[in-house]
């Protein structure tokens, strides 16, 4: 099936069901880094992680879809190194914000003990968080 229209527009039943939850700018960056990206490496498991990363320079996961960040960049140390770097990844949050911003998205879904986290700690609350949120959805 194709992603797009004949219009544009990205066909959001095949995007993931967090970005089918998404603003349009976020489901067309991926949608646009995926088409090419599968030009280059073929439909698979690199093609899709190049849409993703493409699409944490310009957004956040926040609960059970994506938001635009405050400033574009790499998310995390992967995101921040080459497809061979073995960083640690975030899924989708920002590790790069500020502890303040993390906090106040801990805030916003509702994250116990987050006023005694570290930057580190809030980060793999948020992750988890956004995990359970991702799954409600899913399932309801």
């Amino acid at each position: 099936m194709a992603r797009f229209t004949k219009d544009g527009k990205v066909r959001s039943e095949t995007l993931p069901s967090t970005l089918q939850r998404s603003g349009e700018k976020a489901q067309d960056t991926f949608a646009a880094t995926l088409d090419a990206a599968e030009e280059q490496y073929g439909d698979g498991e690199r093609a899709r992680r190049t849409a993703y990363a493409s699409l944490k320079h310009g957004f956040e996961k926040v609960g059970d879809h994506w938001e635009p960040k405050e400033e574009r960049g790499p998310s995390d140390e992967r995101a921040a190194g080459d497809r061979t770097d073995a960083g640690r990844t975030a899924g989708g949050v920002d590790a790069n914000a500020s502890k303040k911003h993390l906090y106040d998205l801990a805030r916003k879904l509702d994250v116990p003990g987050r006023s005694t986290m570290s930057k580190a700690e809030l980060v793999d609350a948020l992750q988890k968080a956004n995990d359970r949120e991702t799954r409600k959805a899913r399932e309801g």
